[in-house]
């Protein structure tokens, strides 16, 4: 199933760069009466695991395998036996491939690639994914059986495309986990090809909390009315992004406007340009001045992390010492949604006991001037990517107590 020879050949894709194909997938419509909805159960946390995962069960019989989900990607993909070139450490045996491939001309194929792509193997959909922390997966499209089941209690086995990955090279802080579940706004994504099937409407959401949370398909598991919603920009047809956003700090402006911000799900901490980063820095230190709070230079777990008169054993602890920060994003004339972010959701409380920020200096890791919403901020809310509406929304939840449903995939 390697086509050797062929990496330094193909056109390469990075989770910032992914193109979205406008054609429809070549899967057959499963026989389902009306749109329904998919959950899964998340587990991990941002600090310390530094990720989350939904486990998916795929083949025949269905084996299980724990996946990253990020909204940053839209290819899904499992270490694979194909055999594997370059595996790295997982929880459960490599994944071994059917012959059932997907080839080089299929739309899903075209839809990883940007204009005009060569098939040096037109039986096979060679991919590589390339992701900006470094890592990535090269490997080929295969078809195989996802058992899901939906929130009705009906049970479904459906043929989906997704990544054999024979070679990946982890980034530096890449989780032990089975491959990436990716969520994206491309065809190739698993939730594009379900909504393909007539399974359930394009939408995914997530909830995060400290002990895990839960994932979801489809549009029956919020109510509408109650999310703040802000509309996706109209000249990003890669990423799930939202776009005027003015900084916000103890609920006042900082001058810092017109900021372009990324959900991304894949990313555990929150990521801002230098000038809105230096901000922050410079009014949260100005406002712990006179509090018992000083700064930790021999804590390395964070850029900025601060001890108090002693150590510190959960973020409820050293929450009332700082104050809220928030994106308020301007839509329409004189609408503007606000997206809080309050301590809990930028702060994480290292092994040594000290309060450190979990938002970073993104033009410092070659970001440039994007700003990134990673799961820390994120947490204790739902947070739905309405694809069929061109919208993401919010609203505080619960994260710990997924909603009410007759099954989960477990």
């Amino acid at each position: 199933m390697k086509e050797e020879g062929s990496r330094d050949q193909l056109q390469k894709w990075c989770k910032w760069k992914s193109r979205v194909s406008t054609e429809a997938s070549s899967s057959e419509a499963n026989p389902v009466s009306s749109y329904s909805s998919i959950l899964f159960k998340l587990y991990g946390n941002v600090h310390p695991d530094g990720y989350y995962f939904a486990q998916v069960n795929v083949g025949q019989p269905p084996k299980p395998y724990f996946l990253d989900p990020d909204t940053g990607s839209d290819l899904t993909w499992l270490q694979c036996d194909a055999p594997c070139v370059r595996c790295t450490e997982a929880p459960h045996p490599l994944y071994r491939p059917t012959n059932d491939l997907v080839v080089c001309r299929d739309p899903l194929c075209a839809s990883l690639h940007s204009g005009a792509y060569e098939c040096p193997n037109p039986e096979q959909c060679d991919y590589e994914v390339e992701y900006a922390d470094g890592g990535s997966s090269f490997g080929v499209l295969v078809n195989d059986v996802f058992s899901l089941n939906l929130t009705t209690g009906i049970r479904l086995g459906l043929r989906l495309a997704f990544g054999c990955g024979y070679d990946q090279l982890p980034s530096v802080y890449a989780p032990p986990l089975d491959g990436v579940l990716g969520l994206g706004k491309g065809n190739s994504s698993i939730v594009s090809q379900l909504h393909n099937q007539g399974i359930v409407r394009n939408i995914i959401g997530h909830c995060l909390s400290a002990t895990g949370g839960f994932l979801f398909f489809g549009d029956d598991l919020y109510d509408a009315s109650q999310v703040n919603w802000a509309p996706m920009s109209q000249d990003s047809t890669k990423r799930y992004s939202v776009s005027s956003a003015e900084l916000t700090f103890g609920g006042k402006g900082v001058g810092i406007k017109n900021l372009d911000v990324i959900f991304d799900s894949g990313s555990s901490y929150s990521y801002l340009n230098s000038q809105a980063y230096r901000a922050i820095i410079s009014l949260i230190e100005k406002d712990l001045k006179g509090k018992p709070l000083k700064e930790a230079k021999d804590d390395r777990t964070l850029p900025e992390c601060w001890r108090g008169r002693k150590p510190f054993k959960s973020v409820h602890d050293v929450r009332k010492y700082f104050k809220p920060l928030g994106l308020s994003f301007h839509h329409g004339q004189r609408v503007r949604t606000q997206f809080e972010i309050p301590p809990d959701a930028y702060l994480i409380i290292s092994s040594k006991g000290n309060a450190c920020l979990g938002i970073l200096n993104g033009t410092e890791i070659g970001l440039q001037n994007v700003n990134l919403i990673g799961d820390i901020s994120m947490q204790d809310k739902m947070v739905i990517y309405d694809n069929e509406k061109g919208a993401i929304g919010w609203s505080p939840a619960n994260c710990s107590r997924p909603p009410k449903s007759n099954t989960f995939i477990m």
